[in-house]
């Protein structure tokens, strides 16, 4: 049986979010995705809830949502979410005690395997890759802990390339499904500086999805990666999204 998969960083409520909930659904609605990660839900406003309702509506399929607060004061504003189709067997969250980032993991019941699916943040590329190396090893020393299902997806921002050692500390557990780069659209308020104006336009692969040996790709690339028909500075989000069509072997 093959799913699709799909991870995408909203970019909170930052940059016409109104606007650009509207197109994140309905790109949603062209790929369908059977699981979507989610990075930077808006906790005051209940973004993702507001986008669970909107998946049910635009694909006639109900999905179950989970969601993870940031730890410290990030908590009041962002965490990290999961929507789902598929039956979830449980839930659990990491706390890194670093930079307030956390992972969250729903362990799904899909036709009569168990795929255990992460969704985490990685701390900002301004921070020294440090960090990021010690996050990436806490993530895989807790998968590690989890015995008992059949496979593992990772998905999120790990606001790290290819070639730096967090990635390659992955990548030698793990495998991703793309190279392809996800930072930054030109997203901006009308007559705004553009999202992190310090950076290139889709420079580099900072958006992953990883799998662990026991699932098989069948077919990957890029979505949420299209502007508004009518207003070309309008994006979904200041990222591009990742889909996978994953099979639990």
């Amino acid at each position: 049986m093959i799913l699709r998969l799909a991870t995408l960083n909203l970019e909170q409520d930052h940059k016409c979010w109104k606007a650009r909930r509207e197109l994140v659904v309905a790109q949603f609605g062209e790929l369908h995705p059977d699981i979507w990660a989610l990075n930077e839900l808006h906790i005051p406003t209940q973004t993702g809830r507001w986008l669970q309702s909107a998946a049910a509506r635009e694909s006639g399929t109900q999905y179950a949502l989970v969601q993870q607060a940031k730890a410290g004061e990030d908590g009041r504003m962002q965490g990290e979410g999961l929507l789902t189709r598929y039956p979830i067997v449980e839930t659990a969250n990491l706390d890194y005690h670093s930079h307030d980032c956390v992972a969250l993991v729903a362990r799904l019941k899909i036709a009569g395997k168990l795929l255990d699916v992460y969704v985490t943040h990685l701390i900002a590329a301004k921070v020294d890759d440090s960090a990021r190396q010690y996050q990436a090893s806490q993530l895989l020393e807790w998968m590690r802990s989890r015995d008992g299902a059949d496979g593992a997806a990772v998905c999120g921002d790990f606001n790290a390339a290819p070639d730096q050692p967090s990635i390659q500390l992955m990548a030698a557990a793990l495998r991703y499904t793309q190279t392809d780069p996800t930072a930054f659209s030109p997203l901006r308020e009308p007559g705004g500086e553009p999202t992190h104006p310090e950076w290139l336009r889709f420079d580099r692969c900072i958006d992953y999805i990883w799998v662990s040996p026991s699932i098989k790709v069948h077919a990957s690339g890029l979505c949420f990666n299209e502007p508004a028909k009518e207003d070309p500075e309008l994006w979904p989000s200041d990222h591009i999204g990742v889909w996978a069509d994953l099979e639990i072997a």
